[in-house]
């Protein structure tokens, strides 16, 4: 009996021991399956002729190494001589890759490399190439990512190049441990151990950031603390950017304008005093010497509350050029952030910052970007494209795009967001005539900008599976692909991930790819259909609350943005309303400030449309409405029910894992449902649809709720 129990909890020790709890994100390397590849796998790579020797270059090799044997039982020989099955990796300048006939077509860059199926000695070989060390390692995990996906490696011919210099994920981490609006834990930066202990976890990160071609993280939150620009975490952020580095990661911090008063002990913080120019000089030769490769700033200014250049009577060219003339000599640039609002200013929020940085174009120094986010609110569930896309020319922009979930179910909500990305990028601007999309502006091919870049908000924290829900890791993922490059499809982004974390076969990437792409639409419908936005629960964003008003200031209420009276609901920004539609281009203008052809995602974001206006269903806008909440709900039990036909096909761990978190997404959906469509049935003055059914609580319910344990609210005790 005693053996029994005893081989009993070894089975279990075995089972634990091999359980998925998603710590392994995209890499986690499972066999082929596929009997045809695996003998074609082997025949293709049984040894490596690997060019130099750099800290670079050994990760590649123990990530090749880490790959192969875990893919196909077996770890190939590293050898000088070349022969069949020899995959060669090496810089396009090594001797060796001279004697090789390579196709290159076009630049390549510093980051971009090749993949090409060539013979030497006439014997087929795998030929991995690139200018940098970099280069190879992304070309390394091109090529286990072809294995992951069980694609070919026959007659290989690839060549690609990152479309944007500067892949930045932007950490909202504060010193303290807390991440603002972060949903997956506490900060990985543990600055208490840092520098003298290195968690395994920053290694990792690194592996995964490099596997997608990100190549920076701005370790700190953009509500920034002056404190870590003091040497005594600046050594501490050194040892970060030690082990980043040979990744191909630089590091960038958030910097405080009023650091020179808080740190520096001086009386001003004003971007034209001598002193303060000195200041900034002398504090990036300081950071310099810590970390040679630093990348630089990004800055919050004049927003929400932060200090910035206007406390002086400054803008934000003054502000944005100092650092960059402190950061100009050592290589570093300025990220300076377009997201800016002031309650004093009684103009449509939307608007505030086209206003202030519209007639600043052409005025920044060459190494400042500034940063907008996608659309002209606060990454809302839908927004339309900012308009300062369509309108700085001279002045080269990068794209801000929230990869944490703030407004869109926060951890608990499966909600694929590479649609929403690509809707934003794939949108035209009409800034330089028909084709000027949002993409080729920030990408820099349309107004000719050297500098480009992007910017991803993280959702990275402490958690075992790193952002909380085990779909949430798909949205880092897709962001590094697209940063990587813009043109790849959303589905075709998802059915990477899917076979690289779940699954090869078929029918279940199919299944799993579809419950993906129907998500975010789903819950735009349950949130915020046909153009409504912020209307979530105060300070925490968790939650529907379309009833809050009467706070210190008007924006930060939900009802400032969608205006429900009982004529109708929407925010007029046509020319009889605030008239936001003509910092647009003339065309995309036509179109949204058009009753008719604005497309109805967009109705209620620019117009202000009676609740018994027919839509393009042949409803009344109230009953489209109604029906578009119900049909959000209804869709996340659809995808409820899809996820149960994976019983068999995902592991238990995770299937049960977001199994729980696909119920706990149907009530919250649920009571969006309710609470919303009950709210703007007081201004309808309309019976819900027939056929729907009447939510089982009174509004008063609804308005009653606390949620003291959501996110970012401080408990009381």
């Amino acid at each position: 009996m005693f053996r029994s129990i005893f081989l009993a909890w070894l089975c279990i020790c075995s089972l634990s021991a091999q359980a998925e709890d998603g710590y392994q994100l995209w890499l986690r390397y499972e066999p082929i399956q596929n009997a045809t590849l695996i003998k074609q796998y082997k025949n293709t790579i049984r040894t490596i002729v690997l060019a130099g020797e750099s800290p670079t270059l050994r990760i590649l090799q123990q990530e090749l190494n880490t790959g192969i044997k875990s893919m196909l039982g077996y770890v190939p020989a590293v050898s000088n001589t070349i022969g069949t099955g020899t995959v060669i990796i090496a810089p396009l300048q090594a001797a060796i890759v001279k004697q090789i006939s390579v196709s290159v077509a076009g630049e390549i860059g510093l980051e971009g490399y090749i993949i090409q199926s060539v013979k030497v000695n006439n014997k087929p070989v795998v030929l991995i190439t690139g200018n940098t060390d970099v280069a190879l390692l992304y070309g390394t995990f091109h090529l286990l990512r072809l294995m992951q996906t069980e694609q070919p490696l026959q007659n290989l011919k690839i060549q690609t190049a990152p479309r944007f210099n500067v892949r930045v994920l932007n950490h909202w981490d504060n010193l303290d441990g807390t991440v603002e609006r972060g949903y997956a834990g506490f900060s990985l930066w543990n600055w208490h151990k840092l520098p003298g202990y290195t968690d395994q976890r920053y290694i990792d990160y690194a592996r995964a950031n490099a596997s997608i071609g990100i190549n920076g993280t701005v370790l700190t939150n953009v509500n920034a603390n002056a404190w870590v620009l003091t040497p005594a975490y600046l050594q501490k952020v050194a040892a970060l950017a030690t082990i980043f580095r040979p990744y191909g990661i630089r590091v960038y911090l958030t910097a405080r304008f009023s650091a020179p008063i808080e740190i520096g002990k001086l009386p001003t913080a004003d971007p034209l005093n001598e002193s303060v120019k000195q200041w900034w000089k002398d504090k990036v030769a300081e950071i310099y010497q810590y970390v040679p490769d630093f990348g630089g700033f990004v800055v919050k200014a004049n927003s929400e509350g932060q200090p910035g250049p206007q406390n002086y009577n400054r803008t934000h060219a003054d502000g944005a050029n100092v650092l960059a003339d402190a950061l100009e000599l050592h290589g570093g640039i300025v990220m300076w952030r377009a997201f800016v609002y002031d309650d004093k200013v009684p103009d449509d929020r939307a608007k505030q910052a086209y206003t202030e940085f519209k007639p600043l174009d052409g005025k920044f120094k060459s190494n400042v970007i500034v940063q907008v986010k996608n659309g002209p609110i606060d990454f809302q569930p839908r927004e339309p494209f900012h308009p300062l896309f369509g309108a700085m020319k001279a002045t080269p922009l990068m794209m801000e795009f929230q990869i944490t979930q703030e407004y869109l179910g926060q951890s608990t909500n499966l909600v694929y967001l590479a649609n929403l990305f690509k809707e934003c990028l794939d949108t035209d601007t009409h800034q330089i005539g028909e084709g000027s999309t949002v993409a080729k502006v920030v990408d820099g091919t349309l107004t000719h900008q050297k500098l480009t870049a992007i910017a991803g908000v993280a959702n990275i924290g402490t958690d075992r599976n790193w952002c909380g829900h085990p779909f949430a890791q798909a949205n880092w993922y897709a962001y590094g692909r697209l940063a990587w490059n813009h043109q790849l499809s959303s589905t075709e982004i998802a059915e990477e991930w899917i076979r690289m974390t779940y699954s090869n076969q078929p029918d279940v990437v199919s299944r799993i790819a579809t419950m993906m792409n129907n998500s975010w639409e789903t819950l735009v419908n349950y949130m915020t259909p046909l153009g409504l936005h912020h209307i979530m629960g105060w300070s925490h964003h968790y939650g529907p609350a379309p009833w809050i008003k009467d706070k210190h200031r008007a924006d930060w209420t939900s009802v400032y943005y969608h205006r429900a009276d009982s004529l109708g609901i929407g925010f007029d920004r046509t020319a009889t309303g605030s008239n936001a539609v003509a910092q647009y281009a003339a065309p995309v203008q036509q179109i949204f400030a058009s009753r008719a052809q604005c497309p109805e995602k967009f109705l209620l974001w620019f117009h202000h449309v009676g609740w018994n206006e027919k839509v393009k269903s042949g409803r009344t806008l109230w009953a489209e409405l109604c029906h578009r909440y119900y049909q959000g709900a209804d869709a996340v039990k659809d995808l409820q029910q899809r996820w149960e036909t994976l019983y068999a096909h995902v592991d238990p761990d995770r299937f049960h894992q977001v199994k729980q978190l696909l119920a706990i997404q149907y009530d919250e959906a649920v009571g969006w449902r309710n609470a919303c469509v009950l709210y703007f049935q007081t201004f309808s003055k309309q019976p819900i649809p027939t056929g729907l059914p009447a939510p089982e609580k009174p509004l008063s319910y609804y308005m009653s709720l606390e949620f003291p344990y959501a996110p970012g609210i401080k408990p009381q005790w």
